[in-house]
């Protein structure tokens, strides 16, 4: 295939990069004025994009909801919405097993990705992630294209990952997992892979641990996007065009007094409707807890006799902290989730607040900062973030999606 020639996937078309396109998915960074890089930029610890301000392209847009990580790594780079791709959640109630699970196996994604189109057109490409549940994900079909995460970084080789020694190559330990340390590793990486390869398309995932811990002006916080913006600047420095958006933005939960804003749904419905009437899913239930307990902005829930849905979403509404609630088929239309993979109601908080299932499935103890987190509607700002002035045409688009990152970077002068 000619270089001159479009990529098609998932009904949109892409032109090939001109120079190395790299593009990053800055986990969990609420942006505006209150947020993580302009507060960073104005406290003078991001140079490098304070310089590139005035010559790039620099907006707010929206995420897909839930406003969850492995939903919009996967709408970011399928270019598609839940409905499309099939992944609602880190968990869902699989009706094919009759049970709830995580749902990171590949065989839960239905689209392909950009990066396997461009592979298939004998592009290289490569993807570093900073957990190995996702990277299974991001990885799927790919045969030649470089595909680790920092958390397995150890045990990366050719057959799997299509590169090998990868802590050699980037003269850093295997960093921990709760730690900014696993995000900086992967811009590491790149960094190195790029003086060593010609890459023409790569995707760089980081972790949202830092924003879960962390509030946009506090020092761990600062230290993480002061970090980010010199990895930016060798990036750009190796002649990389760069773009950067979010998975979805992050609400702090908890008062000034320390004390949580929290809903039990499952205890709520239980004690109005008796046990086993409805079940709630948690869908940002993964196995990093520490991150966020399980406690999300973002819930759905099966009810067993259907007749009652109305009933239940009727009381549910009464809910201190509850912003959405509405039926399985005004989910598929308004919010583009799988008719098969969500339940009969959905609900979000309000940014204030976060949704558990029971209190005794949560642990409160490994919680050692107050409660961050999302899933709702009021975490998916993202920022959108291309390293140069775009055609003005994009405007066209409305609202800016975080899915449309590879088209704003790559179809757009």
């Amino acid at each position: 295939m000619s270089k001159s020639d479009k990529i098609s996937v998932n009904g949109k078309s892409y032109k090939w990069p001109s120079k190395p396109a790299i593009i990053i998915c800055l986990d969990g960074s609420e942006p505006g004025p209150k947020g993580y890089i302009d507060t960073a930029i104005r406290m003078g610890l991001m140079p490098f994009m304070k310089s590139m301000i005035s010559k790039s392209t620099y907006e707010v847009g929206k995420c897909a909801m839930p406003s969850f990580t492995n939903v919009n790594n996967m709408s970011i780079v399928t270019g598609t919405t839940p409905d499309i791709h099939g992944i609602c959640g880190n968990f869902f109630f699989n009706p094919d097993e009759g049970k709830e699970t995580l749902m990171n196996d590949d065989t839960f994604l239905r689209a392909s990705t950009i990066f396997e189109a461009f592979e298939n057109a004998g592009a290289k490409v490569a993807v570093i992630t900073a957990k190995e549940k996702l990277r299974k994900l991001l990885g799927k079909n790919l045969k030649k294209a470089i595909c680790f995460s920092s958390e397995k970084a150890d045990i990366a080789n050719l057959k799997d990952n299509r590169i090998e020694n990868v802590l050699d190559l980037v003269k850093k330990p295997l960093p921990e997992v709760y730690s900014s340390d696993l995000s900086e590793f992967i811009f590491a990486a790149a960094v190195e892979i790029l003086k060593k390869e010609k890459i023409d398309l790569m995707y760089l995932s980081t972790t949202d641990f830092i924003q879960h811990k962390a509030a946009p002006g506090d020092k761990m916080a600062n230290d993480f996007y002061h970090m980010v913006d010199g990895y930016l600047s060798k990036l750009y420095d190796l002649g990389c065009e760069i773009s950067f958006t979010a998975d979805h933005g992050m609400k702090g939960k908890t008062n000034e007094d320390g004390s949580l804003n929290l809903i039990y749904m499952q205890d709520e419905v239980d004690k109005k409707f008796g046990k086993d009437a409805c079940n709630v899913v948690c869908t940002i239930t993964d196995p990093y807890v520490v991150h966020h307990g399980s406690f999300g902005s973002f819930v759905t829930i099966y009810v067993k006799d259907k007749n009652k849905i109305n009933e239940v979403m009727a009381y549910i509404k009464t809910l201190k902290g509850v912003e959405m609630v509405i039926d399985k088929d005004e989910s598929i239309k308004k919010l583009k989730q799988p008719k098969d993979r969500i339940g009969d109601i959905v609900v979000t908080s309000n940014e204030k607040f976060a949704i558990g299932k029971k209190e005794s499935d949560h642990d409160l103890t490994k919680l050692k900062e107050p409660l961050r987190t999302h899933g709702g509607l009021g975490e998916t700002d993202i920022p959108i973030f291309i390293s140069k002035k775009i055609d003005d045409s994009y405007k066209s688009k409305g609202v800016l999606k975080n899915y449309d990152i590879f088209d704003l970077a790559l179809n757009y002068g």
